[in-house]
């Protein structure tokens, strides 16, 4: 399926959704924005669909705003402004709390808006090319619709520099800060987004979604009676689902869990 700026493809149970602006290197503006937290929205409820992959076509993964956008957002009044920045806001979170794992793609540069698309990604494997910058305090702007998704993956530290200096960094960098998880050649970027894929295949889908909502949910929990009760429930009702139940006894039994062979 295309439409403009964005190209889904499935590939037996997992989607693969590019930016599909080369031209333009797969800037977002508000009508990309828009169709994007829809098509995400759509996927997440997909039930032939167990993980997604999110690529850039082109020489670029996304290089931010898209210049006509920000010209046209020049003249905006307040309310104008609070209206289209929320757009941005809920692309991100709604890929930030996609109901299944999310693997991004990335090679080439990866600024603003991109650097957020990242960091909302569960997995990220880049190219030694890719090149990272939040540029928009070089504008007088300041990143703060993709800011906690971003200091979530970079850290507090690291945000405090490239937030503030707008410095390009390399993919050394981003690896090194915890934007990215894999440094990768160009030749084999696909063959290791295939070895994640596989991986993700080998687990059972329901737990793989739990285990997402784990992390995100024990990641921002306070350490007391409230959170130990909650993780017992979640490992409990895991062990009484039906997914739970075959795993186990697959492992047992020496034989390949039903998910495997569906």
């Amino acid at each position: 399926m295309k439409q403009d700026g964005l190209e889904l493809n499935q590939q037996g149970r997992t989607a693969w959704l590019r930016l599909s602006k080369p031209d333009r290197h797969n800037a977002l503006d508000d009508a990309m924005i828009a169709d994007l937290t829809s098509l995400l929205e759509g996927l997440g409820q997909d039930a032939s669909i167990d993980r997604l992959v999110l690529a850039g076509a082109g020489r670029s993964f996304c290089a931010g705003a898209d210049l006509a956008w920000m010209r046209r957002t020049a003249d905006y009044g307040e309310a104008e402004n609070l209206a289209d920045a929320r757009t941005l806001a809920i692309l991100m979170r709604t890929l930030d709390e996609f109901p299944k794992p999310t693997i991004a793609r990335i090679h080439g540069p990866v600024y603003g808006g991109g650097v957020g698309l990242v960091a909302c990604c569960d997995i990220a494997i880049a190219t030694p090319d890719a090149v990272f910058c939040l540029s928009e305090v070089k504008l007088g702007l300041i990143p703060a619709a993709i800011s906690p998704f971003v200091i979530a993956a970079m850290g507090a530290r690291a945000a405090r520099r490239y937030f503030l200096t707008a410095e390009r960094f390399d993919a050394a960098e981003a690896l090194r800060i915890g934007l990215v998880h894999a440094l990768v050649a160009p030749d084999k970027l696909d063959d290791m987004v295939g070895s994640v894929i596989a991986s993700l295949a080998e687990c059972g889908p329901l737990a793989v979604a739990a285990a997402k909502r784990l992390v995100a949910d024990v990641s921002t929990a306070t350490r007391d009676d409230a959170l130990l009760e909650d993780t017992a429930s979640r490992i409990a009702r895991a062990r009484a689902s039906s997914e739970g139940r075959e795993g186990v006894t697959a492992f047992l039994d020496k034989r390949p869990p039903s998910w495997l062979s569906s």
